[in-house]
């Protein structure tokens, strides 16, 4: 199933939007020229070993992997090299380094026999769900994906940002994609439990702050709550119960969940205000100070509503539901009115969009605001970059470098919105500008070059939204490669 139509959403929400044609606009204003800065590639990808051992790779190192794994293969090892011993300094580019899970040897990672049971139970959790893209041009980007997400997940639920240690923390924001992904995939399991780490670390108000530590032992930082990581853990919460078909499942997934979800929607009810019914700014997925509203607060929040909506109504909690309904037609109509004539720019008063436009699209509205599929038709043309990706919006600093995740909302928004080509054409890219190891860069420079952290767990996750859309394309007539 997919974001399944209620009784609530048939009143409150009507309509479906008509597919868009084309992704640019005329009129639409090109990015100013870049500098072409530069920026390392801090690693070249990820491996799992044993149980639950986690390795980042250096940066001049393009792994081999056992097939349909993230395993190294003993035999394209160096034993000379391995032999110098994992770096216990985690320096960014020398050596092998475990971050998580059991310390290793490196005569460890020679064993072809635990090589290939590491490699098997991969294998077989591969094969308890769908692999996004199997069968198209994409199936080795989908199954790369999908087993970089499943490598960055610990086996408490801490859904890593990246495996670098600026990164090495848990986004609400993230883990929400994390979990829906997973779910979108059929591995219902780990999606819940993703959510159940989220809750875990959840404030007792129902906020999140921006990041987390791994552990749940607490925050890495000063960085202060973010808003939108209340609407993409509900807008998660209802993608994985959406994908459940068996009753007694649905129902032990609704009250497991419950917490997380009444903790959330009240925070969010909590926060809009009673006259604009808008909510306060708050820092988004720019992270930066905010100085006003931003489309990347609202829009989320928005998409939340409209989880919690879902979520309440299929438990037929309708009282809750009721509240949901009407808090999510207040902003829906506000963010309309503040957004909506201005193309939805990234701020509420106005100025250049930014890749916010996707949210205010399917999968994460149940219907494209109004005029939103024409904003983020146009808003591509003036976040482009040389290398052929988008920057996080217009208003970014002009240094060249494309972003990997912001490019996989355009595809994912292509894919949702029935613009099968642009989505593709997207996915195409985000295939051609991965690691040598097959990891998604954070960043990707205007040479074409991969850089920062590989691979990204929100871009990776993306990528398998996008895919799994386009199998939804498929199922319903569409051709695809």
């Amino acid at each position: 199933m997919r974001f399944a139509t209620t009784r609530w959403r048939l009143a409150v929400l009507g309509a479906a939007i008509a597919p868009v044609v084309v992704l640019a606009t005329a009129g639409a204003t090109p990015a100013p020229l870049p500098t072409d800065a530069q920026v390392d590639l801090y690693q070249d990808g990820v491996a799992t070993a044993g149980a639950d051992s986690l390795l980042r790779l250096p940066r001049d190192m393009a792994a081999t992997y056992l097939d349909g794994s993230r395993v190294l293969d003993p035999a394209a090892l160096d034993p000379a090299w391995l032999a110098t011993g994992l770096d216990p300094a985690d320096g960014e580019v020398d050596r092998l380094t475990v971050i998580a899970g059991s310390t290793l040897a490196t005569d460890q990672l020679l064993d072809p026999r635990a090589a290939r049971r590491a490699a098997d139970a991969s294998r077989a959790w591969l094969a308890a769900g769908d692999v996004p893209g199997a069968g198209t041009r994409f199936a080795d980007l989908g199954e790369s994906a999908l087993l970089d997400m499943h490598a960055m997940t610990l086996t408490n639920g801490a859904s890593l940002a990246a495996a670098s240690p600026r990164w090495r923390y848990v986004w609400p924001r993230d883990s929400s994609f994390t979990a829906a992904a997973y779910a979108r995939t059929g591995h219902v399991d780990d999606a819940l439990r993703v959510l159940d780490f989220l809750r875990s670390v959840q404030e007792p108000d129902g906020s999140f702050h921006a990041r987390y530590l791994p552990d749940a032992s607490g925050v890495p930082d000063e960085r202060g709550l973010q808003s939108d990581g209340n609407g993409w853990a509900l807008w998660s919460a209802w993608t994985v119960i959406d994908e459940i078909e068996d009753p007694g499942e649905r129902a032990a997934a609704h009250e497991r969940l419950a917490p997380l979800v009444d903790a959330s929607t009240d925070y969010v009810l909590g926060l809009l205000d009673p006259e604009t019914a808008l909510p306060p700014p708050s820092s988004d997925y720019w992270e930066v100070h905010p100085t006003e509203l931003t489309l990347g607060t609202a829009a989320p929040l928005l998409a939340g509503l409209e989880g919690a909506l879902s979520i309440y109504a299929d438990a037929e909690r309708w009282d809750r539901a009721a509240d949901a309904a009407r808090a999510a037609l207040r902003l829906r109509a506000a963010v309309e009115e503040r957004f909506g004539p201005q193309g939805y720019p990234r701020h509420a008063s106005g100025g250049p969009q930014d890749a916010a436009t996707t949210f205010a699209l399917p999968p994460f509205q149940p219907t494209a605001l109004s005029g939103a599929d024409e904003a983020w038709r146009s808003s591509v043309m003036s976040m482009l970059r040389p290398a052929g990706g988008v920057a996080p919006g217009a208003g970014w600093r002009t240094d060249g470098i494309s972003w990997t995740p912001q490019t996989a909302l355009f595809a994912l928004a292509g894919a949702s919105t029935g613009e099968i080509e642009v989505a593709e054409s997207w996915l195409d890219w985000l295939d051609q500008h991965r690691t040598a190891s097959g990891a998604i860069p954070e960043k990707v420079l205007a040479d074409g070059s991969p850089a920062a952290v590989a691979p990204l767990t929100w871009s990776a996750s993306l990528v398998v939204l996008t895919l799994a859309e386009l199998e939804d394309q498929r199922a319903a007539g569409a051709t695809l490669p």
